[in-house]
């Protein structure tokens, strides 16, 4: 979009890349190791989606007002991923459009006051955090993340 600040394709940009990866590793895990988990009390599979799901659903939240009532207790690969699907073109959508004013909007979130902007990159953050943890849960249950099996030459 030519009238929307130059930060907002950026971050659309960097919602693809990451939405890309992410549903490759949903994707890449067998159904039996959804509910796999490294320790008691700590997230399994499904439910650190889930958490990438809930999350973005925050963000789209301070974006339009509208809360939505999410399944966390799912551990069904092909429902994750339609959530997470849904949950990024919802960000998509809710983003194209913003201006520098809404941008700049200051909203309360975390339990402190932050830009729409700061807020939009804590988001970000977060889901390429909590990627980098199902890498784990992926390296350690044996599935090799879709993208690196050209370069570990896999086929």
């Amino acid at each position: 979009n030519p009238d929307s600040p130059a930060f907002i394709d950026d971050y659309l940009g960097q919602i693809d890349f990451v939405e890309g990866r992410i549903l490759q590793l949903e994707s890449a895990f067998p159904q039996d190791k959804m509910d796999w988990r490294p320790a008691e009390g700590i997230r399994s599979v499904a439910e650190v989606f889930l958490h990438i799901t809930e999350a973005n659903y925050y963000l789209i939240s301070k974006l339009n007002g509208e809360a939505a009532e999410l399944d966390m207790k799912t551990s069904d690969k092909e429902e994750i991923a339609g959530m997470l699907k849904k949950s990024f073109s919802a960000i998509k959508e809710n983003t194209a459009g913003l201006t520098k004013e809404d941008l700049n909007k200051i909203e309360k979130a975390f339990g402190t006051e932050m830009s729409l902007r700061n807020f939009m990159i804590s988001i970000l953050n977060h889901m390429h955090e909590h990627m980098g943890q199902a890498i784990a849960y992926a390296r350690m249950n044996g599935v090799v993340p879709p993208w690196s099996k050209k370069q570990e030459g896999e086929k």
